[in-house]
């Protein structure tokens, strides 16, 4: 670990769904933030093997969970190294990403994406290097971001990857911060937030990489901040680390009712933009702390996610009037988005956010599992909030 990227790293046990009192922050003098924590053992899924050049190994769908997924939902295995075809690249994948959005690829529910079939290659975004190339755009030894799944190795079209230029920092920032985590919180902030200097914002899962980018932006652009976490270390995390002007441990509060409270007394004076990534309890505390003419974002809904259908199976929490009624006579504006629809604006936001991630003053914490094997634990952990920061598995 090298204290003087702005970069930090967790390499962890995947079966300590312990909390995180064991994490020291340490400032290094460039004023850039190293996080660490003592690995752990491993759970592993299957012994790892010896992988020769001409096989790989890959973990599937082997069923479909009704509930929270576990280890009988995944299967890891072995076959061929593929070949690519023309405007294809060969990549050995070195970090692969895991999001809370791979929840519903493991349901057959309609949605905005076709589900992963059973014993499909789980599917996900990878960086790694390129190994052989039949296209104009890449040679053999680019590093490439694609949708190369949870695999050692992918063929990818050169139009679903983009170059990865390790000489401008740490390759996982392609995952995660410059990523489709940081996009869809700079982007659902900025486009639908629209943030006013002076206004209150809050964000739950306010450590991970879409809680915390959009609170270090608002921040920077003169809002108040509040998030919320599970937990009271990532609520001390979000606080010294991410900037936020105070965060509210979720799990404190038995219901909504007292988790409003709390929220209440944070805020002040109410919420202007709550940024809706979790649902569930803190959708009920917020809703009627909404001032007019507040601003809802919504990219996710992870406490539900496990009920199936992308939340479609959860039980009811809110009656509709509960949620409606404020949306009326507040005159909120709610508005969805699916951040792939909105890769034109990816320049943009590589523009405005890489230098100040190079400059530290976005920080970052990467919460990096060892072994693709420990991919499925890895993933079942971040849909109950184990890990700390984004979650990323290292393969090599």
């Amino acid at each position: 670990m090298r204290a003087i990227r702005p970069l930090a790293r967790i390499a962890k046990g995947l079966d300590a769904g312990k909390d995180v009192a064991n994490w020291r922050l340490r400032q290094a003098v460039t004023g850039r933030y190293s996080l660490s924590r003592k690995p752990a053992g491993f759970t592993l899924l299957a012994k790892r093997e010896n992988i020769m050049t001409d096989q790989m190994q890959h973990i599937t769908l082997a069923g479909r969970p009704t509930g929270a997924p576990g280890p009988e939902h995944f299967k890891l295995e072995t076959k061929d190294v593929p070949t690519p075809g023309a405007g294809e690249i060969l990549v050995r994948v070195h970090y692969m990403s895991l999001d809370p959005y791979m929840r519903g690829r493991m349901d057959d529910g309609k949605s905005y994406a076709a589900p992963v079939p059973i014993g499909g290659t789980m599917e996900g975004g990878s960086v790694g290097e390129v190994i052989a190339s039949n296209s104009d755009h890449f040679k053999a030894g680019d590093f490439a971001f694609g949708p190369f799944g949870w695999a050692t190795h992918a063929v990818a079209d050169e139009k679903m990857c983009r170059k990865v230029d390790p000489a401008n920092g740490p390759i996982t920032a392609s995952l995660g911060v410059l990523g489709m985590p940081g996009f869809t919180g700079w982007y659902g902030l900025m486009e639908y937030g629209r943030p006013k200097a002076g206004e209150t914002l809050v964000v739950a899962a306010a450590t991970g990489p879409v809680g915390s980018m959009v609170g270090q932006v608002a921040k920077s652009l003169g809002l108040k901040t509040v998030g919320i976490a599970g937990g009271a270390d990532k609520c001390k995390m979000a606080v010294e680390v991410f900037g936020f002007d105070a965060c509210i441990d979720h799990r404190a509060y038995e219901d909504a009712r007292s988790l409003r409270a709390a929220l209440k007394e944070a805020c002040g004076g109410g919420i202007d933009i709550y940024f809706e990534n979790v649902g569930g309890k803190v959708l009920e505390a917020v809703m009627p702390l909404m001032k007019p003419h507040g601003r809802i974002p919504i990219c996710g809904m992870i406490s539900w996610y496990n009920a199936g259908g992308l939340g479609a199976g959860a039980a009811a929490q809110m009656a509709a009037p509960q949620i409606w009624r404020p949306i009326l006579v507040n005159f909120l504006s709610v508005n969805g988005f699916i951040i792939s629809n909105h890769w034109g604006d990816f320049p943009k936001f590589l523009a405005e956010i890489g230098p100040k991630v190079s400059s530290g003053d976005i920080k970052v914490v990467e919460d990096i599992a060892q072994g693709l094997e420990n991919a499925p634990s890895a993933f079942m952990g971040l849909l109950t909030g184990k890990n700390v920061g984004k979650q990323i598995v290292k393969l090599i």
